[in-house]
């Protein structure tokens, strides 16, 4: 009896699958072949939610190639992170299946791939959600391959509920898109990190009906194990000693771009190859680090969750965790990047003393205040042509982040309470009332989550069952390999005093730049006559903060001092006496002075005559204050922070003027405050201005 075409096609499918994967022996993973064969036969509309390492990638590739082979049209893909569409292309070309992506780091090649998509010679377009946004993309591209569309995959899908943890307001846009669509087009959404509520929103989300194919999330391959330590120079000492002697390379995840930073710092003084990633390292910096840990030619990338959903290195040999993740979906998405393709991985969770505090900030955080958008659309609806975003910043006190934040979720929202003209933010005449029911659900939520993830690193049962579970799988089971299983830890759960000590010492080196500002924020200064670029000769030196306000380190010392002592001790001076010697600005300061306060008056001045004293400088009390504005921690973006100080400070001309100066102050934020003075003090005769801030009290960045 000849084979059914179905099993012909399966057997064709299952060779390309070798192919794909390099193996003349592989085959499909449970539902793999399903999720094809019903995309392919029925045309089905579905949410497969499978464990990370499953290979959702090869069901949506080898799907693609099947349908292109029997006539249909291209695949549009919408995929949430770079580093996932640079893995996705690279996959989708060992199958024959012909990529591309329109993204922020090609432009210059979208000429060429609209060129190719209208002569059918593209298999899958790659987007980011926030394409669809763009007015040229949706009218050049989008409306015109939308009849010809043959497979609609939407990748980590749990991004368009906002119960998820990896909320995407342009993920909203999508259901706009399958409603758009010519039926019978087959939908595929996919995605590992999706509770039982999460699915439910998907699926109301995307507006269509929708099966759901749902497998086993549990990781046999992982090794799991938490450790609780508060102490930073333990944790810090404790990478040091056994990242060493993990297996392979791996990621060790911070929360901060900041801490990202530090522990790579601190790995790299001890002889280890580590690098930070995050979403503000450059594109291109990001890709060179990313095809060095594939290559494994570094030890370790310590990394936000930036290099998170899609990253594919299948013998990533461990993920470690330098604090603790908001949610155990966090985590599951984060430790799940270990081990794809071995026997063996480790997953390793270190718990900090900071950790609620940075997931505390996150929270209050995530959803704009009801005052925000208040204020965002009062100022809309008075511009009748519209206000860009530099214009928004000048009548509504927040911060950029927080405006785009506020108009992604008013644009995205249906209706939509503002539109984008061009460059230009306009307010849409339809009635706006913010869900407070909903955001106070959604703040219970995360917080909820918070206490599940400190039970997790509590925990007495399984912590791979504990995970599974969390994530609604009903195949939750004992790995028999965590440390709970066997019954005695992994990996050691400590470390050496010295190493302590010595990451101790580390940390009250760690000095943060203060780079200096090089143009003014619009008219902010234009009572001053001041616009447009600051001369080169007016401008600040590069300058150093001796700490950060929360962190480790001199931190805590610089905050008792100021809220509580209401001294800074001699410690700190002592501190910044050695960090003056060590940076040895050129030319060398003669003079010294600081920055006045009205709230601490005599606090930095103190400060500052005893380091003066220190350093062998003469203190001159040159700068005078004209009168309180209001604190500049309350002004969120440049063009406030900037008006706010633009004549709150006059400077004395004195003999020695013409000298080098340190310019003292306690704090620095924004970094205007010590701008507007070095324009005021090198107009005033003085030679360069060089700042020294004793904590730095700038922002998180995740």
């Amino acid at each position: 009896m000849p084979p059914s075409p179905n099993h012909l096609l399966r057997t064709h499918a299952e060779e390309l699958l070798r192919n794909a994967i390099g193996s003349p022996t592989a085959t499909f993973r449970d539902g793999q072949w399903e999720a094809i064969d019903l995309l392919l036969r029925e045309r089905a509309r579905m949410l497969v939610v499978q464990r990370t390492g499953w290979g959702k990638s090869l069901v949506y590739f080898l799907a693609t190639r099947l349908l292109r082979d029997q006539g249909a049209g291209p695949t549009l893909l919408i995929s949430p992170l770079l580093a996932l569409m640079r893995n996705q292309i690279a996959a989708a070309e060992r199958i024959g299946v012909r990529a591309a992506s329109m993204n922020s780091e090609n432009p210059e090649e979208w000429g060429e791939i609209k060129r190719r998509i209208r002569l059918g010679a593209v298999d899958v377009l790659l987007i980011s959600p926030e394409r669809l946004a763009n007015e040229q993309f949706r009218q050049e591209v989008l409306l015109p391959v939308a009849p010809r569309i043959g497979l609609f995959v939407v990748d980590e899908a749990h991004c368009i509920s906002d119960w998820g943890h990896d909320f995407r307001p342009d993920y909203r846009r999508i259901a706009r898109v399958i409603q758009a669509l010519p039926r019978p087009v087959p939908v595929l959404a996919t995605t590992a990190t999706a509770s039982e509520r999460v699915v439910a929103d998907v699926v109301a989300q995307l507006r269509i009906p929708l099966r759901v194919l749902r497998g086993p999330l549990v990781r046999t391959s992982l090794r799991l194990q938490t450790m609780h330590m508060p102490s930073a120079a333990t944790r810090l000492g404790w990478l040091a000693e056994q990242v060493p002697m993990m297996p392979g390379s791996g990621i060790i995840y911070a929360l901060t771009v900041r801490d990202t930073k530090q522990v790579a710092e601190w790995l790299q003084s001890q002889a280890i190859d580590a690098h930070a990633y995050s979403g503000s390292t450059p594109s291109e910096e990001r890709s060179a680090l990313e095809e060095r840990l594939l290559r494994n030619e570094v030890k370790a990338l310590v990394a936000t969750s930036a290099l998170g959903m899609g990253f594919d290195k299948p013998d990533l040999g461990f993920v470690v965790h330098f604090q603790r993740p908001a949610s155990v979906v966090h985590y599951y998405q984060q430790v799940g990047r270990a081990g794809r393709a071995l026997a063996e991985a480790y997953g390793i969770l270190l718990s900090g003393s900071e950790d609620a505090e940075i997931a505390d900030y996150f929270i209050r955080t995530a959803f704009p205040p009801e005052a925000h958008v208040e204020a965002i659309l009062t100022a809309l609806e008075k511009a009748v042509a519209g206000l860009t975003l530099t214009e928004i910043e000048r009548e509504v006190n927040l911060t950029r982040g927080q405006l785009e934040k506020a108009l992604k979720i008013l644009s995205t929202d249906t209706p939509a309470a503002v539109g984008k003209l061009g460059s230009r933010w306009v307010r849409n005449p339809v009635r706006y009332i913010v869900d407070r029911k909903k955001v106070a659900q959604l703040c219970r939520l995360r917080r909820e989550e918070q206490h599940r993830m400190d039970l997790y690193v509590r925990s007495e049962q399984c912590l791979m069952e504990f995970l599974a579970r969390e994530l609604s799988d009903p195949h939750a089971a004992a790995c028999g390999r965590c440390s709970v299983c066997v019954g005695k830890p992994l990996v050691p759960i400590g470390c050496s005093p010295q190493r302590v000590e010595a990451a101790e010492r580390f940390l009250r080196r760690c000095v943060h730049p203060i780079e200096p500002r090089s143009r003014w924020p619009g008219d902010a200064l234009a009572s001053r006559g001041w616009s447009g670029q600051i001369p080169e000769h007016l401008r600040a030196a590069p300058g150093y903060a001796l700490s950060h306000w929360g962190d480790a380190g001199y931190g805590p010392l610089v905050r008792r001092g100021k809220l509580i002592e209401e001294r800074l001790p001699d410690e700190l001076v002592e501190r910044a006496r050695e960090w003056v010697r060590t940076w040895r600005p050129e030319p060398a300061p003669t003079w010294i002075t600081c920055v006045p306060s009205t709230r601490h008056p005599g606090l930095v001045r103190d400060f500052t005559l005893r380091l003066a004293r220190a350093l062998g400088l003469r203190f001159v009390d040159c700068i005078i204050s004209l009168g309180s504005a209001e604190p500049q921690k309350n002004m969120q973006n440049s063009y406030q922070q900037a008006k706010n100080i633009a004549n709150v400070f006059r400077v004395q001309r004195w003999p020695g003027i013409s000298g080098p100066v340190l310019l003292v102050d306690d704090t620095v934020d924004s970094r205007w405050t010590f701008t507007v003075l070095a324009v005021q003090l090198r107009a005033a005769g003085s030679g360069k201005v060089f700042p020294l801030a004793l904590a730095s009290t700038a922002g998180r960045d995740a």
